[in-house]
Formats: structure tokens, sequence, C-alpha cells
């Protein structure tokens, strides 16, 4: 039940880059991986990564800034409940996926232990006094996923410590330090099993780079396609696609495939950005016979005052 802001080291005020960043220097420390023989680490790593989780959650951060749930998202009163036993009698608080403890709550109302004087709650309800069983703990999982993988959000296998495998759907909007919740499949405990927590690594490409939801190429072109113009071939995630390239095409000119991106969380695809770079060809005589022949009566530099 730490505080979330004191487990990543950060300000109540801390911007959601500076929770990010926090988490990402501890996550790196604590990691399993570099940890295998100090269970405490994995311990801190899995607190960490709860804490993370909470933070980078709005609506979850400001119930918590407002005193309304603790820091392992359970709620701290009966009445930020808003009803919800209902007529079955049975009651589950779904914050992170953990169990509300209506022991916890009584006690809070009538004044712990002076609230179980003569018989108290433990008694008269059952037994709601009793905390129930602790849950197992959560297990930590790195997933390097492709670049390209993730740019159309196609599924992902994972083999977990059991040796099963399950099929993930990526979320939109995935990048680099996403983290995915999978209920009830981690370690054993006498309340259950925990979660597993599967942390993303997107995989830097060879000749795509991220902009936000966009992705950038440079995209090399002839010296005839960018004077004439041309349809020319471009790789995308999702295969490749026909560019119209402009008649007097130069190099730096930006084109763009609309919906070639990133999935958005806001729903929608970001765009493909292709860079024009005239390429040209290295000793061949037929365009130094050309040059020679030509002159550009412009002054390409002038605008740069040359």
């Amino acid at each position: 039940m730490a505080d979330p802001y004191v487990t990543l080291g950060v300000a109540r005020g801390a911007s959601e880059a500076d929770i990010k960043k926090a988490y990402r220097k501890l996550a790196k420390e604590l990691h399993p991986d570099k940890n295998k023989d100090n269970p405490k680490a994995t311990e801190r790593f899995s607190q960490v990564t709860q804490a993370y989780d909470l933070l980078t959650d709005k609506d979850k951060r400001a119930r918590f800034d407002r005193g309304e749930i603790d820091g392992d998202g359970n709620p701290t009163s009966p009445f930020g409940f808003g009803g919800g036993g209902g007529p079955q009698g049975g009651f589950r608080a779904d914050y992170g996926g953990d169990q509300g403890d209506i022991g916890d709550i009584f006690e809070g109302l009538f004044g712990g232990a002076g609230g179980r004087r003569g018989g108290g709650f433990t008694g008269g309800f059952g037994g709601f006094g009793r905390r129930p069983p602790a849950k197992g703990a959560n297990v930590a999982y790195r997933l390097t996923v492709p670049f390209e993988d993730a740019a159309r959000l196609a599924p992902q296998r994972i083999t977990l410590r059991d040796g099963k495998t399950i099929d993930l759907k990526l979320p939109a909007g995935v990048e680099t330090g996403t983290q995915m919740r999978l209920g009830g499949k981690g370690e054993e405990g006498p309340g259950g099993f925990g979660d597993a927590i599967v942390t993303i690594e997107v995989q830097p490409h060879r000749f795509y780079t991220r902009d936000g939801d966009d992705i950038r190429i440079d995209l090399p072109i002839s010296l005839d396609e960018a004077v004439l113009g041309a349809q020319v071939r471009v790789p995308t995630p999702d295969g490749a696609v026909m560019l119209s390239v402009p008649k007097g095409s130069t190099s730096g000119k930006v084109l763009r495939l609309k919906g070639r991106g990133f999935h958005k969380k806001s729903g929608g695809r970001g765009d493909q950005l292709a860079n024009l770079v005239v390429d040209l060809p290295v000793d061949d005589d037929a365009l130094i016979e050309f040059a020679q022949g030509w002159q550009d009566k412009r002054n390409p530099r002038g605008r740069m005052g040359v």
C-alpha cells in the first residue's frame, strides 16, 4: 500500500514524461533478467510496475490524489463504492484486478479495534473483519516486438514460465515501455494467482523511424524520376504501395501516404512520410556527358545569401 510517488521517486505533481523516465530507470536496474539471484529486486520491480500503472492511468491517479483509493488501487472509504454489492451480497472492486477488502471498510468506518469490542463486526457480519488471503506475486516479462508488427498491431506470441504460450493483442498507441497486464498469469498464492506484467520494447528498423504516430522514411529516387515524374513502389509496414512522384521533385520534398503509420489511441492511424532523396549513379558516362553540356543558370544557394 506504498505511495506510488514515493515508490517511483517523483514529486506528486510530476508530469507523465517524468513518471515514464523514472520508471524506465528503475525498471532497467531492477529487471528480473538482471537480478536472477535477488528475489527482493524482483519484488521491488513488481512494486515499481504497479506504481507506474496507477500513475499513468489518469482516472486512477486523480482518485489516488483525492484520497479515494490507496497505492494498490483499493478504495480507502466505503463511500467511494457507489453501491456495487447489490442483492447478491458479493462485492468485487475491479481496481487493477485486486479484490476489495470489506473488512478494512468496516474497520475504517467504525474505528478499528473499537468497532470490534463486544463481538463487533467480525461476528455480526460473518467474519468481514478478517483480511482475505493474499494473491501470489506478479511476474514481469519483457517482449521485443518488430517495428512493423507494432505499427500494424500484429498479434505477438509469448511463452510464460509454466511453458504455456499465448497470443497477445497489442494495444493502439503501443510503444517501448507500454505495459500489458495478464490477469491470473503470475505466481500462485493462498488467495489465487497474481498477474503477469508484460513490458513492450519496439525494435528499431533499418529504414523506418517513428515520429509520434507517423512513420518517416528516406525514399531514394533516380534523376529521371525526379525530373520527369514517376510512379514508384514504396515499402510500408502493410506491404508495398505505389506513390506518385511529381515532375520536378527535388531532394527533401516530403510526400504523405495517409493511414500507413501507427494505430492511434484515439482511433485511426498516423501517416507515412516519404522524404525524397535524389540518388545519382557514380561514373555514369551518359550522365557526365549530359552535365558537361548543360548548365543550371539559377543560383540554388541564393536564398542562403551566397
